[in-house]
C-alpha cells in the first residue's frame, strides 16, 4: 500500500464505524482469511466490522478465528442487506470486480458508502475510493498484512489475526510452492509465526483433513482424467451425476485441477465442474511458465485470475463445453509447447 492511499485509509477509519466487510462469491482459504483477519484489526481498533460472504464456503476453513460471527448472504439476506445499506464503509476483499459477488452485485452497486478495495487479481475495475491493486502479491492475506502495517498496527498483530493470515497466504500460494511466493512472502509468514499463528496445526487443519467421499470424489476426477500431449495439456471433468455420487460438499474439489500438472510435460491443467442448480460449467485453470491462464479464461471462458491461476465459467453442456476447449488448443499450441 503507497503512502497516500495509507493516508486516506487512515482518515477513513479515524472514528469508530460500521463496517462491511465482502469477500468473492464462493470463498477461499484467502478471502475467508483475510476478511476475518481484517474483521479482528477492526474490532480492536473500535469499529463495528462483519464479514458478509455471498455464499457458504468450505467447512475444512471454518475453524478460523471469527467464522461463526460471518454473515451468509444467502442464508441471511435481509439482514445482510440492512447491515450493507447501513455501513459507513465497504471493505471488498480478493476480487476485484463487483460481478464477482453473485447476488450480492446489485446491492454494492447501489451503495454510496465508500469503497476500500484490496486484491491480487489482474485488471481491477474502477469503483473504489481506495485502491490496494498488487497482482504482485502472493495473496490477499499478504497484502491484509502490509495494509495492517502501513496503519501503523504491525505490532499488535494478535494469534486470532496470525492465523488467519497464514492461513490464506498458505492456500494461495499452494503451500508456498508457487511462483508468486517471494522472500517477502516468506518473511511475513516468518512474522506471523512470531505473533502466535499454528503453522503445523493450519496446514493439517486445511490440507490433511479429508472424507472418505472426497477421496473417492478424487479417484473419479484422475479416472476421468484426459491428457493431450501435443498440447501440453491435462484436463478433469466432474458431472453432477459423480459429485452426487461421492456425496459432495462444498471444497471437495479444492486442489484437484493441480493434479494434471504433476505430469511431465504437462503446461496447462484445467478441470470442468458441473453445477445444474447455477445451470453452468465451471472451469478451473492452471498453468506453469508464462502461458496466462488469466488472458485464457478471459478470452473464452467469462473469468479471468491470475497468469497461472485462474477461473471461468461455461453455460453450454459438458460435452460442448469440452470441445470447445479443445477446438481453441490448436491456436495455442506453439505458447504451450515453449
Amino acid at each position: 500500500m503507497n503512502s497516500a492511499d495509507a493516508r486516506a485509509l487512515n482518515t477513513l477509519l479515524s472514528t469508530p464505524k460500521k463496517i462491511a466487510i465482502v469477500p468473492h462469491k464462493n470463498p477461499d482459504g484467502d478471502a475467508i482469511g483475510a476478511g476475518l483477519a481484517l474483521y479482528h484489526y477492526l474490532v480492536m481498533k473500535g469499529h463495528n466490522p462483519v464479514v458478509i460472504s455471498p455464499n457458504d464456503y468450505p467447512e475444512f476453513l471454518k475453524w478460523m478465528p471469527g467464522t461463526e460471527a460471518v454473515m451468509n448472504f444467502e442464508k441471511q439476506e435481509e439482514e445482510a442487506t440492512a447491515f450493507l445499506k447501513t455501513a459507513a464503509v465497504v471493505f471488498t476483499i480478493d476480487f476485484n470486480d463487483l460481478s464477482r459477488v453473485g447476488k450480492m452485485q446489485e446491492i454494492l452497486q447501489e451503495l454510496q458508502a465508500p469503497f476500500v478495495m484490496i486484491d491480487h487479481h489482474q485488471s481491477p475495475a474502477d469503483y473504489a475510493r481506495i485502491r490496494y491493486s498488487d497482482p504482485t502479491m502472493s495473496s490477499t492475506c499478504e497484502m491484509i498484512f502490509h495494509t495492517v502495517e502501513a496503519l501503523g498496527g504491525k505490532d499488535e498483530i494478535t494469534p486470532q489475526i496470525a492465523d488467519c493470515l497464514y492461513a490464506g497466504i498458505l492456500t494461495d500460494t499452494g503451500s508456498f510452492k508457487y511462483a508468486s511466493t517471494s522472500s517477502l512472502t516468506h518473511r511475513v509468514a516468518a512474522f506471523l509465526i512470531e505473533k502466535g499463528a499454528r503453522n503445523s496445526e493450519i496446514h493439517r487443519l486445511i490440507f490433511d483433513t479429508n472424507t472418505p467421499g472426497r477421496l473417492h470424489l478424487l479417484g473419479c476426477a484422475l479416472n476421468n482424467m484426459v491428457i493431450l500431449p501435443e498440447y501440453s495439456t491435462a484436463y478433469i471433468t466432474l458431472s453432477q451425476d459423480e459429485l452426487d455420487r461421492h456425496q459432495f460438499k462444498k471444497g471437495d474439489t479444492e486442489g484437484f485441477v493441480n493434479y494434471g500438472l504433476t505430469l511431465a510435460g504437462i503446461r496447462l491443467a484445467v478441470i470442468f465442474i458441473e453445477n445444474k442448480d447455477e445451470g453452468i460449467i465451471k472451469i478451473s485453470l492452471r498453468s506453469e511458465g508464462d502461458f496466462s491462464v488469466n488472458e485464457f479464461a478471459r478470452a473464452y471462458f467469462n473469468g479471468g485470475g491470475h497468469t497461472n491461476a485462474a477461473g471461468g465459467k461455461s453455460e453450454q453442456s459438458m460435452e460442448d463445453t469440452v470441445a470447445y476447449f479443445r477446438s481453441l488448443l490448436p491456436k495455442h499450441q506453439k505458447e504451450l509447447n515453449k
